[in-house]
């Protein structure tokens, strides 16, 4: 992408960022050589990284590459033959031990690039383990790194105590009278005494230096030189095995230069994914959507490089239009909206998620390109306008279709009206050429520019008049005013200067600037309008789950009901059937008496009473256990008593009052009446008095029709036919209107009215209501088999 473009945009700063949240040299110069790609498979290859490095920080925050070190040197050197310092071989091995521990955290991680990365990871447990058992992590040799380097040392150290012994017997004893001090010392790398320069004479041996004063020579006895001697030769045999140790252990490091190299790489690439899931989460980021059309649609968007209280903007690009004019104020955002888009593309073609709001969605664009800012140069000879002007040149050759193209305060530092035409120019280039743009301006004919022309959208950054602040907030479809006047006259400006000035703008331009402060007012009226039916809705929602909730509760719990009272009403009829076989049983035997029967049915009558009786519950029954008389329901929400039930065609007629209606006997239920409460007029028992006879039992009287409005029924359960004979105007005509309006909703195409012949009033009330009725399309009264005048044929 183009390199000028992010550094206006401030992305070395991102990319500074990110290094800093990385944990070692190799991962740190991957994000400071990141940058954008413009190929689609890559951006999500990169974001899928992301995410999958932020999940795993929620899950296993503790898992790093902590102790890992920069081994690149160290491997260059070592390939080439060199000896490694026990430093840098403590580095491989705990390179090597942070690897393991990566390997085995990745093992069962399930996200697949985490999991392809992890073998990449190779920890080599039998160098890393030969490295330890050689060096000390304070890059000591053990004298275990060879079998030699024990006894080399032990004899280093056998040879040094001879040699401080026999000194100290020359410095206590013999030579005591010619020392100045009564102390052995070293001198270029051999013990030596301090003699006093008067007696040196006395002393046979080697000067190795003198003090400062010249009164002290540094001598070494010569009955010491030997076992000197031999003190520094038990030295060179081990400086000589540690030597080789050495030589042995880079050995062993460079022919797994490849491995370690790979190892290095895998380390660094995921310290790097972890370094964008922490920036995500400081950033409290987002994954942007992708958007293969192109259209750019950010959602409560923060620039990442501001801090404090940071106003989220919207904005949208590339869908209705492709082009858009931002105005406004001096100070009020324009700029940052720019820059925001600008980086924010910048960052989600970089991998990195977006400090916006869920459901932002982001292009892949071939290339960005951004003039902002002043680039005036007086030793360059360069005004504002030139510098502008030569950015500007520079994009216009290079951009295309999938380009974004960011330009602030388009066309200034020159002549307003040239400037404006050379602005409107500009945007019609790079509209034809198929780029998406931005520009920032306070010129009037870009606005009216933005308003005509259909790819392009006028948009304005708000100011608030009161505090002389802008709010930052950034409203589409609306362009903006620069307030001028009124930001003048609040900083004390004296007011006639300032009305003078108002005088000398043109009388429309005032009347524009007027009706767009009004259009502006409208739009907030609407968009607190717009917010306040939002929340509505979301608490209509919310009432309508936990409406939903009872409703499942209430069901589930009449389920159960019903269940364990069919329990206990089916082992009360298997009782029942037994004390009817008994007493059959004494019949056939002749042998039942009048107190036998008595007993008998105080029996039933006992049975009949423990069983459950449903009140107020609705359940629906076999069709074999609907009688005449019972009270139900239909699936319409027609509520009545049973008068006939014709079994062969499954149909029954409920009534109520006068009116009649037919209804498939699968669609009914029971209605409240349906099975009174033993003891009751209509519950089946046996009366006292009434021994021994089965007659019916008077049922309760019906009560009027309840039809239930709600849900939409199906045009099954709405009824093709309604008899209103014998029911009063009034209630005809409601029960009318209310079957038309479940008949639409329910899409019925037909009814089919009975009303009878009678005075005829009855016929012309419902005749004239579906005369103008907006459901009824026509009707025409019944022809032969369809009830003649008696009858009124409905088309809805």
């Amino acid at each position: 992408m183009d390199a000028k473009s992010l550094q206006l945009l401030e992305y070395p700063r991102i990319r500074e960022r990110l290094a800093d949240l990385t944990a070692f040299p190799p991962s740190r110069r991957l994000a400071e050589a990141m940058e954008p790609s413009n190929e689609p498979l890559v951006v999500n290859r990169l974001l899928d990284e992301t995410d999958e490095a932020r999940r795993l920080i929620a899950e296993r925050p503790e898992l790093g590459i902590g102790g890992a070190r920069d081994l690149a040197p160290a491997l260059i050197r070592a390939t080439r033959g060199g000896r490694l310092d026990p430093a840098e071989l403590v580095a491989v091995a705990e390179t090597l031990a942070a690897a393991g521990r990566l390997a085995d955290g990745l093992r069962n991680v399930t996200a697949p690039l985490l999991h392809a990365l992890s073998r990449e990871v190779h920890p080599l447990p039998a160098l890393r383990i030969r490295l330890e058992q050689s060096i000390d992590p304070s890059g000591e040799i053990l004298d275990s790194a060879s079998p030699l380097l024990g006894g080399l040392r032990r004899a280093v150290r056998i040879a040094l105590e001879r040699l401080r012994s026999r000194l100290d017997q020359l410095v206590h004893g013999e030579l005591g009278s010619a020392i100045q001090e009564p102390i052995v010392t070293v001198r270029n790398g051999r013990y030596v005494i301090p003699v006093r320069a008067d007696a040196r004479g006395r002393v046979r041996g080697i000067v190795h230096d003198q003090s400062g004063s010249g009164q002290t020579l540094f001598v070494e006895p010569i009955v010491a030189v030997e076992l000197g001697n031999a003190w520094r030769e038990a030295q060179l045999k081990v400086q000589s095995e540690e030597e080789r140790i050495l030589d042995e252990l880079s050995g062993l490091v460079a022919a797994a230069a490849g491995e370690l190299r790979e190892t290095l790489d895998a380390l660094a690439r995921f310290d790097l994914w972890m370094a964008r899931a922490r920036l995500s989460a400081e950033l409290d980021g987002v994954r942007a959507e992708a958007s293969p059309s192109g259209e750019v649609i950010l959602l409560s968007a923060r620039h990442p490089g501001l801090t404090g209280r940071v106003v989220p903007i919207d904005l949208r690009l590339g869908g209705e239009f492709r082009a858009l004019v931002i105005t406004g104020p001096n100070t009020g955002g324009k700029t940052v909206a720019l820059r925001t888009l600008g980086l924010l593309a910048a960052m989600h073609q970089s991998g990195l998620h977006l400090p916006a709001a869920t459901g932002s969605r982001m292009p892949v664009f071939r290339d960005l390109f951004a003039d902002i800012g002043d680039e005036q140069s007086v030793a360059q000879s360069l005004s504002t306008f030139s510098g502008h002007l030569r950015s500007i040149v520079r994009i216009v050759d290079r951009a295309g279709p999938g380009c974004l193209v960011l330009l602030d305060e388009l066309g200034a530092g020159t002549d307003p009206t040239e400037g404006s035409a050379l602005a409107q120019a500009l945007l019609d280039h790079f509209l034809q050429a198929g780029a998406l743009v931005i520009a920032t301006t306070h010129y009037a004919e870009l606005k009216i520019y933005a308003h005509n022309t259909p790819q392009a959208r006028n948009a304005s950054v708000e100011f608030d008049l009161e505090s002389l602040s802008p709010t930052y907030r950034l409203t589409i479809g609306l362009p903006g005013t620069s307030q001028a006047f009124a930001i003048a006259e609040r900083l004390g400006l004296p007011p006639a200067l300032v009305a003078d000035a108002r005088a000398r703008v043109s009388r429309s331009a005032v009347e524009l600037e007027e009706t767009l402060a009004a259009i502006k007012a409208a739009q907030g009226r609407i968009d607190e309008a717009e917010a306040r039916a939002s929340d509505a809705e979301v608490r209509a929602r919310e009432a309508r789950r936990v409406a939903e909730e009872e409703r499942r509760r209430a069901r589930a719990e009449r389920d159960a009901a019903v269940a364990e009272a069919r329990r206990e009403a089916e082992a009360a009829v298997a009782a029942i059937g037994e004390e009817i076989a008994a007493a059959r049983g004494l019949l056939a035997r002749q042998t039942l008496t009048e107190a036998g029967l008595d007993a008998t049915i105080e029996r039933l009558e006992a049975l009949l009473a423990g069983m459950p009786v449903p009140t107020g519950e609705e359940v629906a029954l076999p069709a074999g256990a609907w009688r005449t008389g019972m009270m139900a329901r239909s699936a319409a929400g027609w509520t009545g008593r049973i008068a006939s039930i014709d079994a062969e065609r499954g149909r029954a007629t409920l009534e109520a009052g006068q009116l009649r209606i037919e209804v498939p006997l699968a669609e009914l239920v029971t209605a409240e009446g349906a099975a009174p409460a033993p003891g009751k007029p209509g519950s089946g028992r046996l009366p006292a008095g009434r021994r021994g006879s089965l007659e019916p039992i008077p049922l309760p009287q019906p009560r009027t029709p309840a039809p239930v409005i709600g849900a939409r029924p199906s045009s099954r359960a709405v009824p093709s036919t309604l008899d209103l004979r014998g029911a009063r105007v009034e209630e005809a005509l409601a029960l009318l209107d209310d079957l038309l309006d479940r008949a639409g909703l329910a899409g019925a195409a037909r009814l089919t009215v009975i009303h009878g012949h009678g005075t005829g009033a009855l016929r012309d009330a419902v005749r004239a209501l579906l005369s103008k009725h907006p459901l009824v399309r026509e009707w025409r009264p019944g022809a032969q088999g369809e009830g003649g005048d008696g009858a009124t044929i409905v088309t809805l």
